[in-house]
């Protein structure tokens, strides 16, 4: 819950809760989907040709296309033209002379092959042109309807050879959209394809928080006349009332090994801190202060839980051990710091910062305590990191509706990702598969 001194907007669809509707768990394809725009693309950008791949038009979906799509989207590799390419999978002299040509530090072949069982065989190859070598090569054995998963795989190995940076292009976003009075809660590939919805009520569903398995998910819903927490698997649809405390609760977070769950809740007065086992047995509370607000909290990778808090007066975020103890407050610059998430390294933390009449996103260093500011708001909220670090997802207004955007660490890229017909909030970027 906000503080009475910060309030960050509400998007329209939050503002007014909706009563006695039907809750539906039937995952079904979401009729509004994701579409990205680049609006902001790397400083240095590495110069990429993807050919087509061989026999790729007549047996699946288009490979090369997806994986030029997932490049691009990273801001840091352009792609380079490859109209009139060599169709080849192997690395020939013919082909380095062709990229060489467009001026391609590393190309991109493979092919696509039937084999037994309708399965299709995908080999590809990642080649260093200046020096003609090839840098990865790899081949998979997949059924059609996994050619699309494939491409983000192959996708990632491209983005780690040349960045040395894990890929995300294989994670998954939850967020939740609004069409009308139904509320959905929708899991999507990092590109916004294949959107489902697990849960649909005309309730409101809020704060989606991703297990570090990547299979459950803990959100908060109001179909109980109030926010209660659930944590549901996204496979099987099977879902858990978690906690149904006396007051409101808010905002879960997972601890780094999935075992437990930190929330904000007022079942004591105030709005506290509590933990509970991902099973819903064993809650305590963490902060005790009934004359403060206590919430949108982050357990880091480095143990510490992360959260916003208005007892010195105005909201900034503070840190605290899960076994209690007194809170250290990490943010100094400005009036109002809220909502933190800390990087999966643990080296930064990306929270909303106000400017102004703005609220935007800020990252702060925590070796150096270096603050930028990301975006320019005028509300940016419910930052997210990739599991890399590298981008941060986050809801924001564009043409006075919810969307969802993206931004790098360092400021440079960006990126809108709308749904046509829909206002989406709260996104939640997934951990990398195991």
């Amino acid at each position: 819950m906000s503080s009475p001194r910060m309030q960050p907007h509400q998007p329209s669809f939050l503002r007014t809760l909706f009563f006695g509707a039907l809750l539906s768990l039937a995952c079904t394809r979401a009729e509004a989907q994701l579409t990205i725009d680049i609006v902001g693309v790397g400083a240095q950008q590495i110069p990429v040709v993807t050919s087509e791949f061989v026999g790729e038009a007549k047996n699946a979906e288009l490979l090369s296309s997806v994986i030029q799509a997932n490049l691009a989207r990273s801001g840091v590799i352009k792609n380079v033209a490859n109209a009139g390419l060599p169709r080849t999978a192997e690395a020939t002299a013919e082909g380095y002379a062709a990229y060489a040509t467009r001026n391609a530090d590393a190309a991109v072949v493979g092919s696509v092959t039937p084999s037994a069982n309708g399965q299709f065989q995908v080999t590809f190859r990642l080649l260093d042109v200046p020096k003609k070598t090839q840098l990865a090569g790899l081949v998979y054995n997949v059924s059609a309807a996994e050619m699309r998963a494939t491409a983000h795989r192959i996708s990632d190995v491209i983005y780690e050879k040349l960045t040395g940076d894990r890929g995300v292009f294989s994670t998954r976003l939850a967020y939740v959209s609004k069409t009308g009075a139904r509320f959905q809660l929708i899991v999507a590939d990092s590109d916004g394809v294949n959107a489902i919805s697990i849960v649909s009520s005309n309730e409101p569903i809020i704060s989606p928080a991703w297990a570090p398995d990547g299979v459950r998910l803990a959100y908060v819903s109001f179909e109980n006349r109030k926010p209660s927490i659930y944590v549901q698997n996204v496979s099987t649809g099977t879902r858990q009332l978690l906690v149904n405390a006396r007051g409101n609760q808010s905002a879960p977070a997972w601890s780094p090994d999935g075992r437990s769950i930190v929330f904000a809740s007022s079942q004591a007065g105030g709005t506290q801190l509590f933990i509970v086992g991902a099973d819903g047995t064993g809650s305590r509370r963490l902060t005790t202060n009934a004359n403060v607000i206590d919430t949108a909290p982050n357990w880091a990778s480095d143990g510490k839980i992360y959260f916003m808090s208005d007892r010195g007066g105005s909201p900034q975020v503070y840190r605290i051990d899960p076994n209690g103890g007194n809170a250290e407050r990490v943010t100094f610059e400005g009036g109002e710091n809220a909502n933190p998430k800390v990087a999966a390294d643990g080296k930064s933390m990306v929270f909303v910062k106000r400017e102004g009449s703005r609220y935007a996103l800020a990252i702060q260093d925590f070796a150096s305590r270096q603050v930028q500011v990301l975006t320019q708001g005028p509300v940016d909220e419910s930052p997210s990191f990739a599991p890399n670090g590298k981008l941060i997802v986050y809801a924001s207004i564009y043409n006075g509706r919810g969307v969802l955007a993206a931004v790098s660490a360092d400021g440079r890229v960006k990126q809108r990702l709308a749904s046509s017909g829909a206002d989406v909030r709260e996104p939640a970027w997934g951990p990398l598969p195991r």
